[in-house]
């Protein structure tokens, strides 16, 4: 392994892994890189509804991260979806449209304890 690839993380680094709704993924990222976070957007499908989202990685300090999870809460907003659901007690299988709640973040971090730039 070359010495001068390979990176020791001095200071708490956290990996973030943001999921969010594609729709969000513009406004949540310029507020991002305008806070000088380095974001690398993984697009993916999936989810309750099965709907496009995005899967963001983030790079923050450890006293950074209730930031990034502040600007993601102001830019990530949750929505209201109908699904069909069968109606019961009825003679023939009606799907009756039933409201949940979409979209917001979901916020995961993970520790850094080493990089390497190959």
């Amino acid at each position: 392994m070359d010495e001068e690839n390979t990176n020791e993380v001095k200071s708490k680094e956290k990996l973030l892994i943001a999921v969010i709704q594609a729709q969000d993924y513009e406004i949540a990222v310029d507020v991002l890189e305008a806070e000088s976070f380095t974001v690398t957007r993984l697009p993916s499908v999936g989810g309750f509804l099965g709907k496009r989202n995005a899967t963001l990685l983030i790079c923050a300090s450890d006293p950074d991260v209730p930031k990034v999870k502040t600007l993601l809460e102001k830019t990530c907003r949750k929505r209201i979806a109908f699904i069909s659901v069968p109606a019961e007690n009825t003679p023939l299988p009606m799907p009756m449209p039933t409201p949940v709640t979409v979209g917001g973040v979901s916020l995961f971090a993970i520790d850094i304890e080493h990089h390497e730039e190959v």
